[in-house]
């Protein structure tokens, strides 16, 4: 039998570890197919049909690949390579994976960025004259994964579309796994840039003449075929433009949702959308074969409906993963998940990619967490039933896909009578989103009390053996048992009986899958087998015989049988079809559960890290009164982090007195004081305010923003061979762009990146066309003290320090945020406190103080007397006669 197990062999030249060191016959296309045997020419033409997936052809108990299909898994699972014969032509490539295996091989080969075509076994070979009937009955790419091992539990695993005409772009995308759908259309291909990277998906369609259509593209792969403003980082299948024509398009999705008109999903009146939107349809018609996916009915949104966070700020606020190291560890997500199921880890994910902007939303959250707060034993109570509920949406994606096991419903089942105690409990609530649960239909209780009364308690594994359905529930299964049960006790007694007849005491009846039923006596007591036994078998210590009465048995036997586990299949599926009916039903419920679950763990938090209700307004102000950073606070021990307040946007408070809080605050300190810590705060409260999470504060006022950016630190793009300060650059220009009156917008050591004078007058002139032109919300922390003259210049900015105590040899950063300006770096302690060698922090104070002495630049800056111009500098005041 051929090994597929690991290859222990080194790899050739090309990687591959392999059994046979000339393999020949490497490419399917170059040979004569009527050189190759029926199988082979079946799998010609089935690769025809799926030339840019891997084909994994079911033989017995394997998925098996030949020719260049076998090098390429067997190079990316790290298989032997071997071969077989396959007619005339001699013998070719095959490697392959044990059927039950297949859902790990697929998907290692998945997550590398394959398509996978599954040629499965359509009959048993029992049954087939000739061939055995073989179809493709399913393509998994990386958008359109079912199966529970192969999806992440607490993230979505989107598939999208994408449509552009001139600067115009339609977006679709779906998660079959949930039965998500939305789409959305809009102009500024820059929007469409940021909006696949808050989704990330796992695979992307987009619709081109390319000659090689099919083809999937794999992260960092270039087309020419595939325009520049798509990001480089997914998975790009190419498709044929004709489904993603309007009218094929429009009808696709009209025959789908079984409508008459589009109105009703809002897209009506948006062409490129609706084009993603059929496209994606027929991707998913085409992959899936006869299997039908229950998705829900499309929702239609424009990005500015919600906040709006891009890709910068999603990193640079850690919302998701850290900078560092990009881990889950450390990140905004990470503090705030204490969900307790995988369908509201993803709600929370997506509430933090997408805040809300309607004041009415946010404090329909903001009440029932409130009211979980003040009804602790309700939350305690809810959060122990969520433990007991399982997924809930990707159950019942399998379900109506055809995927799922017998486990998978009795798990739906008892989730679903869960469901009715949750309802009780949430009859004493009255927010918004606990009285949603009070409306679970009545029909969900009868369809898990249905799946229990038939489905056993704890059924196998595989839905071909039988064992599924209990007893007492289908008279037909009862009788077909009585009668198996009645030959399997007839073939007990046999035994007894002829050791009786015979009289050798060691008789057995056995069964193997070649032979059948078979009665053995060992070599020594042959000599006594009665004049019916027929010899079927010698072996080297017993004979095999067999009687006219037990062939007959067997027969009826191993056909009952069989037709007992088809009978327990046919019931089996019946129950799976109709969860399916009920998908769309038990996916609202999902989604109320899931929504209640995110806000029992916001309110779970709030009450063991003392958060407040922010009060939300429309206006501009940010007002937030002791602060505090929502991760690094669960980071250090209770106690030690500093908090600080903030002031922004004509906020008025004990702080700013009768004057209102500035629009832009010009935050100076030394390095490794906090700067970047308390600007990531200010905007990680603004963004949980806005998803209406209660924040890490005293108190907190805090206006709608439309967008939040960020710009904290830059490293070079060596991808694009961007240096540093072009990336910063590229950055700021992006946040002078777009930014309104109604941003937040956050801002850490602008100009940095170049020559002295040059990076100050950039964070210059930056600073004041913010403070002037866009008046957005704005903390700009700098090491430039000379921008404090900003402050006295214009009416809407203020300046505010880090506070430092200084001791003779040291000094210690207290953390603390108060009105002023500091002259000092203190760069040369912060060495020192980094661990830099004596010596070297030595001569770095020798250094400064020479500098200090002998740079007229530097005494022009420290006296107010402006420097004279160096040759660099040309006799051009880079201020505008601004006295320093």
């Amino acid at each position: 039998m051929t090994s597929y197990s690991p290859a222990s062999t080194p790899p050739d030249a090309t990687g591959v570890r392999t059994s046979q060191p000339n393999i020949r016959n490497a490419d399917y296309r170059e040979i004569d197919r009527n050189q190759l045997s029926a199988m082979y020419r079946h799998y010609a033409e089935v690769k025809d049909k799926y030339p840019h997936a891997l084909l994994l052809y079911r033989v017995g108990d394997f998925f098996e690949t030949f020719f260049q299909d076998a090098i390429a898994v067997a190079r990316e699972l790290e298989l032997v390579l071997t071969s077989k014969h396959g007619g005339e032509i001699g013998r070719v490539p095959m490697t392959g994976v044990p059927h039950h295996a297949l859902e790990r091989y697929a998907m290692q080969l998945v997550e590398k960025g394959y398509a996978i075509a599954v040629c499965d076994q359509v009959e048993s070979a029992a049954e087939a004259k000739g061939l055995v009937r073989r179809e493709v009955t399913r393509v998994i790419t990386p958008g359109t994964v079912l199966e529970e091992g192969m999806l992440p539990a607490r993230n979505n695993n989107f598939l999208a579309a994408v449509v552009i005409a001139r600067n115009h772009w339609g977006l679709a995308y779906a998660d079959i796994s949930t039965g998500e759908f939305f789409t959305t259309q809009a102009e500024d291909l820059e929007q469409l840039h940021q909006e696949l990277m808050r989704l990330q998906p796992s695979e992307v369609l987009f619709p081109t003449n390319a000659p090689d259509i099919g083809m999937l593209l794999r992260p960092g792969e270039k087309s020419q075929h595939l325009p520049e403003c798509l990001p480089s980082a997914f998975c790009y299948s190419l498709r044929s433009q004709k489904p993603f024509t309007q009218s094929e398009a429009r009808e696709r999705l009209l025959l789908y949702f079984k409508l008459h008109s589009l109105e009703g999903l809002g897209c009506e009146h948006l062409p490129l959308a609706v084009r993603a939107a059929g496209g994606l349809l027929e991707y998913l018609e085409d992959t899936q074969k006869e299997t039908p996916l229950p998705l829900q009915p499309v929702r239609t949104y424009i990005p500015s409906d919600y906040l709006i966070l891009d890709r910068q700020t999603r990193r640079n606020l850690e919302i998701t993963q850290t900078v560092r190291d990009n881990t889950f560890s450390g990140s905004l997500l990470w503090a705030l998940d204490r969900t307790r199921t995988a369908m509201g880890g993803r709600a929370l994910r997506r509430w933090l990619l997408q805040p809300l902007l309607q004041i009415k939303g946010i404090q329909a959250r903001q009440d029932t967490i409130a009211e979980l707060i003040d009804n602790s034993e309700l939350r305690e109570d809810l959060q122990k039933l969520l433990r007991e509920i399982y997924d809930l949406e990707r159950l019942t994606g399998r379900a109506g896909s055809g995927t799922a096991s017998a486990r998978d419903l009795v798990a739906l089942a008892d989730s679903l009578l869960k469901l009715s105690e949750m309802t009780q409990l949430a009859a004493q609530g009255t927010s918004p989103y606990i009285k949603a649960l009070q409306k679970v239909p009545p029909k969900l209780t009868e369809l898990a009390n249905h799946l229990k009364a038939y489905l056993v308690e704890s059924p196998p594994l595989h839905l071909n053996e039988g064992g599924l359905i209990r007893p007492k529930v289908d008279a037909r299964l009862d009788e077909m048992r009585s009668q198996v049960e009645g030959d399997r006790q007839w073939l007990a007694n046999l035994e007894l009986q002829e050791r009786d007849r015979t009289g050798i005491s060691n008789l057995k009846v056995g069964y193997n899958k070649t032979f059948g039923y078979y009665i053995s006596i060992s070599k020594s007591k042959s000599d006594q087998a009665p004049e019916d036994y027929v010899r079927r078998q010698t072996l080297t210590n017993e004979e095999r015989y067999i009687t006219p009465e037990l062939k007959e048995r067997e027969s009826r036997i191993l056909t009952a049988q069989d037709d007992l586990n088809k009978l327990e299949y046919e019931i089996f599926a019946h129950l799976r079809s109709q969860v399916g009916e009920h998908a769309g039903t038990i996916r609202q419920v999902a989604k109320a559960v899931a929504a209640a679950d995110v806000l029992c763990g916001l309110a779970e938090i709030a009450t063991d890290l003392g958060y407040c209700r922010p009060h939300i307004v429309q206006g501009r102000e940010i007002g937030i009164l002791q602060g505090r950073h929502p991760v690094v606070e669960q980071s250090l021990p209770v106690g030690f982090f500093v908090p600080n307040s903030t002031g922004l946007g004509g906020f008025y408070s004990s702080q700013t007195g009768d004057r209102p809080a500035p629009d832009l605050i010009i935050l100076t300190g030394p390095n490794a004081s906090g700067k970047s810590c308390y600007l990531r705060q200010v905007g990680l409260i603004q963004l949980m305010a806005q998803i209406g999470s209660f924040v890490p504060a005293t108190s907190a006022t805090l206006g709608i923003c439309d967008r939040i950016f960020t710009r904290v630190g830059a490293v070079d793009d060596l991808a694009t061979g961007q240096s540093t300060f072009m990336v910063e650059m590229n950055e700021t220009a992006n946040i002078l762009n777009h930014a309104t009156s109604h941003s937040l917008v956050l801002l850490d050591e602008i100009g940095r990146g170049t020559a002295t004078f040059d990076g100050l007058s950039i964070a210059w002139s930056v600073a004041e066309y913010i403070a002037t032109e866009i008046q957005a919300r704005t903390i700009f922390a700098t090491h430039y003290h000379e921008l404090n003259e900003l402050a006295s210049v214009l009416p809407n900015v203020a300046n505010y320090q880090v506070t430092v105590k200084e001791f003779p040899d040291r000094i210690v950063f207290l953390h603390q945020v108060h009105p002023g300006g500091a002259d000092r770096s203190y760069g040369i302690e912060a060495g020192r406190l980094a661990g830099l060698p004596a010596p070297v922090i030595q001569r770095a104070r020798e250094v400064m103080r020479q500098i200090e002495k002998h740079s007229k630049i530097a005494v022009g800056l420290r006296q107010g007397a402006p420097a004279e111009p160096t040759a660099n500098q040309g006799a051009i005041d880079p201020f505008g006669g601004v006295d320093f």
